[in-house]
């Protein structure tokens, strides 16, 4: 479907020299961090995401979940952190933090 995301599913997303230590997951975010997008690959890790791997991944996508976009987190629920409120560019979007899992992000520094 998105011939960018065609690389196997263990390989970690490929960064700048010296960036490696700064790319995480934006499921392990808290409010504040900012950062750009570098990878959206949804991976089978058998938790359920209630949608198949293939249909999340083009959701995310379609949300613009894509590489390149600026994204800072806004807002964690007061339940275990869930969800999450994330401004994307110009927008807001909340995604359950198993879903953001599966998206690189490139930390800013501080």
């Amino acid at each position: 479907m998105h011939d960018m995301l065609a690389e196997p599913t263990d390989a970690r997303p490929l960064a700048a020299a010296g960036a490696d230590d700064r790319m995480v997951r934006l499921g392990a975010l808290r409010p504040g961090d900012k950062g750009v997008i570098v990878d959206v690959r949804v991976e089978a890790r058998g938790e359920g995401h209630g949608v198949a791997e293939a249909e999340l991944e083009r959701r995310l996508l379609e949300f613009g979940f894509v590489e390149g976009a600026r994204l800072e987190v806004l807002h964690e629920g007061a339940i275990r952190r869930d969800p999450i409120a994330v401004r994307l560019d110009d927008m807001r979007v909340a995604l359950r933090r198993r879903d953001a899992e599966d998206v690189w992000v490139l930390l800013e520094t501080k």
